[in-house]
Formats: C-alpha cells, sequence, structure tokens
C-alpha cells in the first residue's frame, strides 16, 4: 500500500540543494514592534530542523 504525503508537513517544509529540511519561524505576522531588534531579526531568517526530527519528517514525507 502507497503511502500518503502528510499535506500540513509538505507545505510547512521546503528541502534545500543539499537536501537539508527548512523551515520558517514562527510568530512573525503581528505584534512585533514590542519584540527587541534582536528577535525580529531572528524572525527573519529560516530555520534548520534537527537531525533528530529528520528522521520522523521523512516518514510523514514518502517522497524524501
Amino acid at each position: 500500500m502507497k503511502l500518503k504525503t502528510k499535506k500540513l508537513v509538505s507545505k510547512r517544509i521546503k528541502i534545500s540543494s543539499k537536501k537539508k529540511l527548512i523551515i520558517r519561524s514562527g510568530g512573525q505576522d503581528h505584534f512585533n514592534s514590542r519584540e527587541s531588534g534582536k528577535v525580529t531579526k531572528n524572525k527573519r531568517r529560516d530555520k534548520t530542523i534537527s537531525s533528530a526530527n529528520t528522521k520522523t519528517i521523512k516518514r510523514l514525507l514518502p517522497y524524501l
């Protein structure tokens, strides 16, 4: 039986050219004026998913 792709995961996670999984950091849409400049700058960056979580995500995305 073929595994179905989890759409929630596939929409949030992108694969980089070096086979790393990248996810956008959360909490960016509003209430950012109260945050310090350091926090705001870090929110703009994408995060790479740790190797511990990569195994779980690869199970949810059969095309990896």
